[in-house]
């Protein structure tokens, strides 16, 4: 598939590729070019549909006393690889 572009540089998303993406208009998209020179194109998720895809083992939420315990390990142990610098 092709597209070709405008003089202000904007290019038509091909339908078939809209439906494969479920972009509808208004949709934002991200661009990533990779190493080799290939560019990806991939749609933009809210923050909205990322709830829910990570399930939870814990039954009330974190106190801040814990979540500074954790941050301190983690970042003890990591001290101690040699992985920040």
């Amino acid at each position: 598939m092709e597209s070709a572009l405008s003089i202000k540089g904007q290019a038509t998303i091909p339908k078939t590729i809209r439906e494969h993406l479920q972009l509808k208009p208004g949709d934002r998209v991200k661009f990533f070019v990779h190493p080799d020179g290939s560019v990806v194109i991939l749609p933009k998720l809210p923050t909205s549909a990322l709830r829910g895809i990570v399930s939870s083992r814990r039954r009330r939420p974190a106190t801040l006393d814990e979540m500074r315990e954790a941050v301190a390990a983690g970042a003890s142990k990591g001290i101690k690889r040699g992985k920040l610098r």
